[in-house]
């Protein structure tokens, strides 16, 4: 190690007169020849840098190199080159994609149908005869799907510390008493499309554990086989006045066209064909099933595909021979 290089060049002096005592050298020329790693720190650094006129006497060396490749603006460089070029182009795609559907998901397309309200008024709506929707039915025709209805429970206390709980009432307590006469409530049956059934989809309250809660909410899906009046005054009933209902959107269970040749099926999921009225006859088909949505194994043969494929080339040939024969 140069045992004449002991410390930084005092702040006082400018670049050009730091040289190292006893040799008359600058020290960025002489530590060139010196093998400490300190020495050589200072020998790459550039010959004039105001960070180094202003540090104080005795102070570190220089902060890290930049990394390889880098320049002045160093980060913009970095971000521009998170992906590789070619084939790399195609992944920032599915990036960029990926990335909107998360922020998209955020708009109700999934459980307000925007993006079919939003279709139903396009222009081309008016010039369709037949809609065939998507959904996994196993390759199966649907004669009939389910309706829906969402709505929140809402419920509230008087907030109080926990060690004295009669000095309030529990907002939450009060919502799984309303949610247990929710549950054994009698749900109507229809011969087609099976039972009406109610899921507590979402629990939410209180703000910590030491506070009784003042406010609670629970929000649920009823399947509907019905119309939704008959089952809004059942919960109705089954409320009381013990908590608000906000009912948030009622879609109609569904009969569907058939066609000659295809196995059919009744769907317990409801779909955006109610609000694609201006798009033709409905019809529901699709490859995979509906058992394995929303699940951790969620999946699609390539056989499914494949019959669904043939599938729908067979219900486009029969829809223009029915077409013909009209």
């Amino acid at each position: 190690m140069c045992r004449s290089f002991r410390r930084a060049p005092p702040a006082s002096t400018s670049p050009s007169s730091w040289r190292k005592p006893g040799c008359g050298r600058r020290y960025s020329g002489c530590t060139r020849r010196c093998s400490s790693v300190r020495a050589w720190t200072w020998a790459r650094l550039p010959r004039r840098r105001s960070w180094l006129r202003d540090r104080p006497r005795g102070a570190g060396v220089r902060p890290r190199r930049r990394p390889v490749g880098l320049g002045r603006r160093g980060s913009s460089r970095a971000v521009s080159r998170l992906l590789p070029h070619g084939p790399g182009l195609s992944r920032g795609v599915v990036r960029c994609r990926a990335g909107a559907t998360q922020r998209a998901g955020d708009h109700g397309s999934t459980t307000a149908s925007v993006g079919a309200r939003a279709a139903n008024a396009h222009p081309l709506a008016g010039e369709c005869r037949w809609l065939i929707d998507g959904e996994p039915t196993d390759n199966r025709l649907a004669a009939g799907s389910k309706g829906s209805l969402r709505l929140t429970l809402c419920t509230a206390g008087v907030p109080a510390h926990s060690a004295y709980p009669e000095r309030g009432r529990s907002a939450i307590d009060s919502l799984l008493d309303v949610l247990e006469d929710v549950r054994r409530a009698t749900w109507p049956t229809h011969p087609l499309f099976g039972e009406t059934t109610v899921n507590i989809g979402v629990i939410a309250g209180g703000t910590r554990p030491n506070v009784v809660a003042a406010d609670a909410r629970a929000d649920l899906q009823v399947r509907l086989v019905t119309e939704a009046p008959p089952v809004q005054a059942l919960l109705e009933h089954a409320v009381r006045d013990r908590a608000r209902i906000d009912y948030l959107t009622a879609v109609p269970p569904l009969r569907l066209a058939t066609v000659p040749g295809f196995e059919t099926c009744v769907v317990r999921f409801t779909t955006d064909i109610p609000h694609l009225t201006n798009w033709g006859t409905p019809l529901l088909l699709g490859p995979g099933s509906i058992l394995d949505a929303h699940s951790a194994h969620e999946r699609i043969s390539e056989a499914e595909l494949a019959e669904g494929a043939d599938a729908y080339v067979r219900l486009v040939h029969a829809l223009a021979v029915r077409k013909a024969e009209v």
